[in-house]
């Protein structure tokens, strides 16, 4: 759910809670409480989420299901704040571990020899 709907759960919920007062009004305490708090928690449910959408989209370092950059450019905030697993901070580092003689470019995938310490395609370091 993003910012648009996040407005329209707060607008619901005022819609739901004007409507549950108006028909639950003479209603025993119960049922007219409950269909009221249901309409308050829509409501704060909707202006939480909208918060969070706009902190999200205006702050530097941006939560997002897919990561399209580097580590190195761009950390994880939840691995800065709760400090994550412990991890190489270089790709360059995780390929060397697992393989000793390095083939590939990590980054942009470029056929290299061992013995060079940038990629000639993307000229990164290995």
């Amino acid at each position: 759910m993003g910012a648009a709907g996040s407005i329209v759960v707060a607008i619901f919920g005022i819609f739901w809670t004007i409507m549950a007062f108006t028909i639950t009004r003479d209603a025993p305490f119960p049922i007219g409480f409950i269909f009221l708090a249901a309409g308050i928690l829509f409501v704060g449910f909707g202006i939480f989420q909208a918060v969070y959408h706009y902190k999200n989209a205006t702050s530097k370092q941006r939560m997002s299901l897919f990561d399209i950059t580097d580590s190195k450019e761009e950390p994880d905030p939840l691995d800065v704040r709760f400090g994550g697993a412990e991890t190489a901070k270089d790709p360059a580092e995780r390929t060397q571990k697992l393989s000793p003689e390095r083939a590939f470019c990590p980054y942009c995938g470029q056929s290299v020899q061992s013995s060079f310490q940038y990629c000639p395609k993307c000229g990164k370091k290995q």
